[in-house]
């Protein structure tokens, strides 16, 4: 994708992370205006990996590097292969592979569903993490994929039949209405909506869209269905929060409200081979969060080459 000019960051914006970061915001707003690496996650379950890897290496003259952190995953080195043409291929009409930020491979290898497990994906479409988990899954198990928007569960549905992921059932629900409901779940991914900041170097309208009143009325949306994925776990189970911001209102806060609000709540460590990632924030615009957030992983563009992710590993107690 061509870009004939830098985009106009917002001074409130700049002026929020230089409070976050100090001296390394410089860095940051770097990377934000730093075009994005394209990645892609070759699909086991349409063709053997190896296979698609060798057309797309010699048929196409691609070079592959893989993603540390996932071993499906790859990055597209070549400048010369724009973004469009990674996505209109043969072997991606296939569902051989499936075009994907590396970033967004993080949540569900931190979440880790096994075969055996019954998984809620509570906000799940388009499905890039859907699509991951089913990988997985090696297609066992059970995946309850959940989006309350049909133009979105279309393009869900779309991409579970293409990538030949048969152990999803899609549901159109609210979210918030999971936690009051019998059925409950080994794991549940909760891929929250958000402000979009970490997808800045995709997609510069991000900026023209932001506003600290979105983000904290995104904030309340997400205390809700936090509280509802955590209620619809099983005692023992765990869940992923992530979200592709940076705000500590939508990440911080929405994990304190959790921990204030639940007495059964345990942050866990998350621990991912090869990825560089920044502690939790404590404090925020004279709030205090509990010391627990620290856990949360803030991964910023300039941690790995990626978008910004936000992950945190939650597990019901006893």
């Amino acid at each position: 994708m061509v870009r004939k000019s830098r985009p106009i960051i917002p001074n409130e914006f700049k002026a929020r992370y230089h409070k976050i970061l100090g001296d390394e915001n410089k860095v940051f707003l770097r990377y934000c205006v730093k075009p994005l690496k394209k990645s892609i996650r070759l699909n086991p379950l349409k063709n053997d990996v190896r296979e698609t890897r060798r057309r797309l290496e010699y048929e196409y003259g691609w070079k592959l590097k893989q993603v540390p952190w996932y071993e499906n995953g790859y990055w597209v080195q070549n400048e010369d292969v724009k973004e469009g043409v990674v996505g209109n291929t043969l072997e991606h009409f296939l569902g051989y592979y499936y075009v994907q930020e590396a970033a967004s491979m993080i949540p569900p290898v931190v979440l880790d569903p096994k075969p055996h497990e019954i998984v809620l994906d509570l906000s799940a479409a388009p499905g890039s993490k859907t699509t991951q988990m089913c990988e997985m899954m090696n297609n066992k198990g059970t995946i309850v994929a959940n989006d309350n928007d049909l133009i979105r569960i279309k393009a869900l549905r779309f991409n579970l039949e293409k990538l030949g992921c048969m152990n999803v059932v899609v549901t159109r629900e609210d979210g918030r209405k999971f936690g009051d409901m019998s059925l409950k779940f080994d794991k549940v991914l909760l891929d929250a909506p958000c402000s979009s900041e970490g997808t800045i170097r995709k997609d510069w309208k991000v900026l023209s869209r932001w506003s600290v009143s979105v983000i904290k009325s995104l904030s309340g949306l997400q205390k809700k269905l936090i509280l509802a994925g955590f209620d619809a776990l099983k005692e023992g189970g765990v869940m992923v929060y992530s979200t592709c911001t940076l705000s500590p209102e939508e990440n911080e806060e929405v994990v304190d409200f959790l921990l204030q609000n639940r007495d059964n709540v345990k942050i866990e460590e998350i621990t991912v081979k090869g990825l560089r990632y920044h502690e939790g924030i404590e404090e925020w615009n004279g709030k205090s969060y509990s010391s627990d957030v620290k856990k949360i992983a803030r991964i910023y563009p300039q941690d790995n080459d990626t978008e910004g992710f936000v992950v945190a590993k939650i597990r019901k107690v006893g």
